[in-house]
C-alpha cells in the first residue's frame, strides 16, 4: 500500500516533467498524509491540468461522506470491478506526482520506517483515480486514491504492495489522451498496473520520526544506523578534579602599646 509520501523537486521541475499550462508555487512536503490536499495531473478539455485534490477517494454516490469508509489506495487488479472505482478508472484517472514514498518494516516491538524513491533522485508519476463529490446542500470537492499493484521483488521484503508507478511514455495511455481521437482505451490503461523494474528504486531505514503526521522536515529522508550493534556514543570528556584549596594562614595581631590612660568600656 501507499500511506505516506513525499513531494520535494521544485515546481518548474515536476511542470516540466508533467507538461501541465498552470504554474503552481508549491513547498516541498516531506511527510503527506491521508485527508490532506495532493497534487494531481489529469486531463481536462484535452490537456493535461495540475488540481489540488483531498488524498482519500470519495464516490459521487455516497451520500454522507462520515459514513464512508476513506479510500486513499485503489487495488489496481480489481478496479474494473469495485462500485468505488468503477466509473473512475474509466473516465477519471489521473497522475500523483512523487519523490518517494514510505514503508513499513516489522523489527521486533516496533515497525522500521522506509523511504524509498528513485536510484536516479527523478521525480516519479503514481497511478491514481479522482472523482468529484456534490452533497445534498451543494456543497462540493475532489478526491482521489493511489492505485497499487504487487511489491517487485526489491520491495517485496517491506511490503506485498507497492504503488503503480507510470513511466513518462505511459502518461497518456494511463491518462486517456492516447489517440489522436481522444478516445479512452480501458483495456491500454489496465496493462500499465504492473510493479516497477526491480532496478528503477531503492529503500533506506529512517527515523520514526515520520510516523507522526506534524513533522514534515528533510530530516525525514535521510538515511538511519540499523542493525544489530548499537550506534557508537561519543566518549564523554574526562572529570578534571578541582585544585585543592590552601587555608591562609592567619596574621598575627599588632599588640597595641599601653597608654597609661584608663579604658572606659
Amino acid at each position: 500500500m501507499c500511506g505516506r509520501y513525499t513531494l520535494t523537486s521544485a515546481p518548474q521541475n515536476i511542470r516540466a516533467l508533467f507538461c501541465y499550462d498552470e504554474q503552481p508555487n508549491f513547498p516541498a512536503r516531506y511527510n503527506i498524509a491521508p485527508t490532506q490536499p495532493v497534487a494531481i495531473v489529469r486531463i481536462r478539455e484535452g490537456r493535461r491540468e495540475f488540481a489540488l485534490v483531498r488524498w482519500g477517494l470519495l464516490p459521487s454516490w455516497v451520500k454522507d461522506p462520515k459514513q464512508f469508509s476513506l479510500l486513499i489506495n485503489a487495488r489496481g487488479e480489481s478496479l474494473a470491478d469495485k462500485p468505488a472505482f468503477r466509473n473512475a478508472i474509466r473516465r477519471r484517472r489521473c497522475l500523483v506526482p512523487a519523490d518517494g514514498f514510505y514503508e513499513w518494516k516489522a523489527a521486533g516491538a516496533r515497525k522500521q520506517p522506509y523511504f524509498i524513491h528513485a536510484k536516479s533522485g527523478a521525480p516519479l508519476a503514481f497511478a491514481g483515480l479522482w472523482e468529484t463529490w456534490i452533497g445534498p446542500n451543494g456543497e462540493e470537492f475532489d478526491s482521489a486514491a493511489i492505485v497499487t499493484t504487487s511489491a517487485n521483488r526489491a520491495l517485496a521484503g517491506l511490503h506485498d504492495r507497492m504503488p503503480v508507478i507510470v513511466p513518462p511514455e505511459a502518461f497518456d495511455i494511463w491518462l486517456g489522451n492516447a489517440s489522436a481521437e481522444g478516445k479512452d482505451d480501458l483495456a491500454a490503461a489496465c496493462a500499465v498496473i504492473t510493479p516497477s523494474p526491480d532496478d528503477l528504486l531503492e529503500s533506506i531505514p529512517v527515523s520514526t520520526d515520520v510516523n507522526r503526521v506534524a513533522n514534515d522536515h528533510p530530516k525525514l529522508i535521510e538515511a538511519i544506523f540499523v542493525g544489530g550493534e548499537p550506534e557508537p556514543r561519543p566518549t564523554p570528556a574526562p572529570k578534571v578534579a578541582p585544585k585543592p584549596v590552601r587555608a591562609k594562614k592567619a596574621k598575627p595581631e599588632k599588640v597595641k602599646k599601653d597608654s597609661g590612660q584608663g579604658a572606659l568600656f
